[in-house]
């Protein structure tokens, strides 16, 4: 399906785009033709790459301005960017509250924080695309601080798709399943100390319960967010889509 939609001519802004999922995605709608702006906390020599804090109001703000300065109009927007790690309810820490609410601002305050930013300079027909994840469908111990910001993102995708509708602008969510990244592997790596059980059966145990059972790649996810980019997506707004080889199916 990807080698079918020619994104030629139109400029894509890609959050988290230093590695995982982000770069993928970044790769695949340039591949596509896509003019991509690639964001990322860590700056590059790139004049497409920029770095920016999406948890800081004035570097989204100064990131915004770069933008109209430069006459920038924006057809697709993923808000990929993101941070995970566990929060346990007894943890006894101190500084544990103010690590929970971090982790929501950065999941969830930051793509509030930029799309309204970028709302100026987004075309007629934009879409809009955020990224949650199966643990904004579900809970799970520890985890507390991240699947609250995930369910919220998707509360957000269809609120914005409610008030950017009229603008003709469509706001989806994909929540992706077990997918072989860096941040996955930490989650998984905790899991497995708290359960008293070694990785490898940690990951056999959430594989078994997947239809199709093995990880997902980043490259998995990358058809989906061309999709949901496409004039082949154009009835669909409000929606989350998940892609994890069938772990979740209701």
């Amino acid at each position: 399906m990807a080698s079918s939609i020619d994104f030629s001519g139109r400029t894509a802004v890609i959050t988290g785009a230093a590695g995982g999922i982000g770069a993928a995605i970044a790769d695949a709608f340039a591949a596509q033709g896509a003019t991509v702006i690639r964001v990322d906390r860590t700056p590059s020599a790139d004049a497409r790459w920029h770095g920016v804090d999406l948890a800081d109001p004035g570097a989204v703000t100064a990131f915004a301005e770069h933008l109209a300065a430069r006459g920038a109009t924006i057809d697709v927007l993923v808000n990929n960017a993101g941070i995970e790690y566990p929060t346990p309810l007894d943890d006894p820490d101190m500084q544990a509250p103010e690590r929970w609410g971090a982790l929501l601002h950065n999941n969830v305050t930051s793509m509030y924080l930029l799309t309204r930013a970028l709302l100026p300079r987004l075309a007629p027909g934009a879409s809009v695309i955020n990224q949650s994840s199966i643990w904004g469908k579900t809970g799970v111990a520890q985890f507390s601080a991240y699947a609250a910001s995930k369910h919220a993102v998707v509360g957000l995708t269809r609120s914005l798709a409610a008030e950017l509708g009229p603008r003709g602008v469509r706001v989806n969510a994909v929540c992706p399943g077990w997918v072989r990244t860096d941040a996955a592997m930490r989650s998984l790596h905790a899991m497995a100390i708290d359960a008293g059980r070694p990785e490898e059966q940690v990951l056999r145990e959430i594989l078994a319960e997947q239809a199709i059972p093995r990880l997902l790649e980043p490259e998995d996810l990358t058809g989906t967010f061309l999709f949901l980019a496409s004039p082949l997506a154009a009835c669909l707004t409000g929606q989350t889509i998940v892609v994890d080889n069938g772990g979740l199916m209701n």
